[in-house]
């Protein structure tokens, strides 16, 4: 072997010693850039701007894909998980559609309504009530003309749909002008909806009761009235006293 050839096998053997050096790094840098950026989902983001409450369908979204690892839990949503449901805000064309940004849907029956009322430290069961429970909801008619005083049960097992933060409204009777008020939402039935309706518009005061865990017995004896006459006095309607 002459000298050239000698030469050319050893520029061809550097070659390959190079070209092995130039994979392995390559391969580390790929190795630590995936590492670090781990595998890829799917996620879905606003193919165009949004209003709040629009409903979303396939052609409100498109498809992308980022690393798992920077995404959070509320982003790790399906297709189904989306379609049908509201946005609850606006929203601008590319936003990541996320969980926590969809109007939670309703844990309603086809025959249950939603109906806020309003309550106090008192008629509230002083703050104990919480989203879950179930109170049995009475009425206090003292100044409704053709109704005698008493106290009604409107409703019974009413389920608490949720619990607002306190408010505070106008009250002519409060030494201050003031009443702290918690709105707490129930679901009921079309027709109990309109009783309880009727009662926070003209009874004198709605309280919830609270009930025991579990209030599957038989409650059919409990009497669900009382006035005067169950003293040993007169019920006499109110714009009938004479």
């Amino acid at each position: 072997m002459n000298p050239r050839q000698r030469r050319g096998v050893l520029f061809i053997l550097l070659s390959a010693v190079l070209a092995v050096v130039v994979f392995f790094v390559i391969a580390t840098y790929v190795g630590n850039v995936q590492s670090q950026v781990g595998s890829v989902v799917t996620v879905y983001r606003a193919a165009d701007d949004l209003p709040a409450y629009a409903v979303i369908d396939e052609s409100s979204l498109v498809v992308d894909e980022v690393p798992a690892r920077w995404l959070s839990d509320n982003a790790r949503v399906t297709a189904e998980d989306l379609l049908g449901r509201r946005i609850g805000f606006n929203i601008a064309a590319g936003t990541l559609v996320s969980e926590d940004m969809l109007v939670p849907p309703s844990d309603l029956s086809p025959t249950e309504r939603e109906i806020a009322v309003q309550v106090n430290q008192i008629t509230g069961i002083a703050d104990r009530v919480r989203p879950g429970d179930y109170v049995d909801i009475y009425a206090v008619f003292a100044d409704v003309p053709g109704l005698p005083k008493q106290v009604r049960v409107l409703v019974q097992n009413v389920r608490v749909v949720s619990v607002r933060g306190s408010q505070v409204r106008y009250d002519e009777d409060s030494p201050s002008g003031e009443q702290a008020v918690v709105p707490v939402t129930l679901a009921l039935e079309p027709n109990d909806a309109l009783a309880v309706t009727y009662a926070a518009a003209f009874a004198q005061e709605v309280r919830l009761v609270g009930l025991p865990t579990g209030t599957g017995e038989n409650r059919s004896g409990e009497q669900d009235d009382f006035d005067a006459e169950d003293l040993g006095g007169v019920s006499v309607p109110e714009g009938n006293v004479g």
